[in-house]
């Protein structure tokens, strides 16, 4: 079970905020398959930038079961904590703040894990936020900027004395990015050093391998993120596990289909048809790679133009898989 503030997440099972993927209708799926969490999109703490329909989507939580995360990014105290404010009102029961998104664009304005290397900085980013809002604040980060700079556990500290209610660490440094082992061992070492709940994340990508890493790291929770894309079941095969020591069945073809559907039909009611039908593409090629049913069926799901014939595409290519297994 996992604390964050008045919030409690039975199984501590959480969907790791990623731009451009765990939109609203990605989230509602993960959190009926078993998520007991699903953090939002980053958004920009500079208000002025709030009036684009990408930021007005980010903070649609419409339909959303509670705790409704949002994820905050930026690098000056009182424009996050702003956002916080205004996020709350907005209806947010947990702001995340990002100091673990290592892509350029977000390290180049200072933000995410660049934050790391200014724990002066840290520190009044999280009191500024913290003071500025009624909801708990949760913070997400690396390891540090690099291996000859690894201070997780200095900024857990600071995070913990700022009032800081859970910290997700994700094993690499911003270095690392996505590449190389992650250091399980670092975050068991940040768990063991404070009193916050400690989140684990990165590569826990099976069942078997959320259990050992809930054993080695002694962590209160753990945050999936890429290996959720195509497999939002994930976390109900996680908590079956993690209770009867069993893993369910991967879902057949009829049961695919309809978690697709479903999906399809969100993210096309969300975006409109144009930008819908593009952002399902990604979303279908995970899926289907997920399901060994990608094969020659990719090129013309990938080349539909509208939903009607995007969603027949789906529908023919999952039921040719399937009659290619029945007949093997």
């Amino acid at each position: 079970m996992l604390r964050i503030g008045d919030h409690i997440l039975p199984n501590g099972l959480i969907l790791a905020p990623m731009a451009g993927v765990t939109d609203r209708p990605f989230r509602l799926l993960c959190r009926r398959l078993g998520a007991d969490m699903a953090v939002s999109e980053m958004v920009t703490a500079n208000t002025d930038l709030w009036h684009t329909p990408k930021s007005r989507r980010r903070m649609d939580h419409a339909g959303e079961p509670a705790p409704v995360s949002v994820q905050i990014a930026g690098a000056e105290p009182l424009m996050l904590a702003e956002a916080a404010r205004r996020n709350a009102d907005n209806g947010a029961q947990i702001i995340d703040i990002n100091m673990g998104c290592p892509a350029r664009k977000v390290c180049n304005r200072a933000a995410g894990s660049a934050l790391l290397g200014d724990e002066r900085l840290v520190g009044h980013i999280l009191e500024a936020v913290v003071a500025a809002v009624d909801v708990p604040v949760t913070l997400k980060i690396r390891l540090g900027l690099d291996r000859a700079h690894m201070n997780a556990l200095s900024v857990a500290r600071i995070a913990e004395q700022s009032g800081v209610q859970a910290l997700a660490v994700h094993g690499r440094t911003r270095a690392c990015r996505f590449r190389g082992a992650v250091d399980y061992d670092a975050i068991a070492a940040v768990k063991r050093r404070v009193t916050l709940p400690v989140i684990a994340n990165g590569d826990v990508s099976t069942p078997e391998q959320a259990r050992v890493v809930l054993e080695h790291t002694g962590a209160d929770g753990l945050m999936i993120g890429r290996a959720a894309q195509g497999r939002p079941w994930i976390f109900r095969d996680i908590q079956c596990y993690l209770e009867t020591g069993r893993v369910p069945d991967a879902p057949d073809a009829d049961a695919l289909w309809t978690l697709l559907r479903e999906h399809l039909e969100g993210l096309y009611s969300l975006y409109g048809e144009a930008t819908g039908v593009r952002v399902a593409r990604k979303h279908i090629g995970w899926y289907l790679q997920a399901h060994a049913a990608h094969g020659t069926c990719r090129a013309g799901i990938m080349a539909a133009e509208d939903t009607r014939t995007q969603l027949a595409r789906v529908f023919e290519c999952l039921q040719r898989h399937h009659s290619e297994v029945m007949a093997a």
